[in-house]
């Protein structure tokens, strides 16, 4: 029964992801997305791309990654990909949040959560590559439904668009291409300036 008793206080802890707002929004919408929406398409991304990864994966680990990746948001915030004032990798704060986080859990499957975080921030494994591209490519989606959404409202250029977007070939080479050809559209759009 403890166990049951610290899942459940686990649950009740990560419903505060849904009050983490995003800079994104979500398609055609002036809504800003929040963590739990976001990490609800990633795993519907997952399930309906999967086989466009550059390997086979295991498709249950990427889900697991892609709702567990921002859940320490819950505790460290949401860093905008494109902010210059604070680095976006896994930082001393979102690992603390981590341990207090998945420490709710009974000990071996918070283990297992954050060895899974982990293994996503880290980004070396093909689940880890995948869920990452999955990441970088559903914002990009939202921002050409949104006549160039964070981009306009925060004067990102095309370079850095490009420059942080990359990381979507090392999970998948075929939806790269699409999201380049996204990318470059958006400029012949005028909503991305190059």
């Amino acid at each position: 029964m403890n166990n049951l008793s610290n899942q459940v206080a686990f649950i009740k802890e990560i419903d505060k992801l849904k009050y983490i707002q995003r800079k994104t929004r979500l398609f055609n919408s002036d809504r800003h997305e929040n963590d739990a929406e976001h990490s609800w398409h990633l795993a519907m991304m997952t399930i309906v791309l999967a086989e466009h990864s550059n390997k086979p994966v295991d498709v249950l680990k990427v889900l697991k990654m892609v709702l567990i990746h921002d859940i320490v948001e819950i505790d460290a915030g949401d860093t905008f990909i494109y902010d210059t004032s604070k680095s976006h990798t896994n930082t001393e704060e979102e690992f603390l949040a981590a341990q207090r986080i998945f420490g709710l859990l009974p000990a071996e499957q918070g283990q297992e959560f954050i060895a899974i975080w982990s293994e996503f921030e880290e980004g070396l494994t093909e689940e880890a590559k995948f869920a990452r591209s999955m990441d970088r490519f559903e914002p990009l989606l939202q921002n050409t439904s949104n006549d160039g959404g964070t981009w306009k409202e925060y004067n990102v250029g095309y370079q850095q668009v490009y420059d942080k977007k990359i990381a979507i070939k090392d999970g998948s080479e075929q939806i790269w291409k699409y999201a380049e050809d996204l990318i470059d559209e958006s400029v012949e759009k005028g909503i991305l300036k190059k």
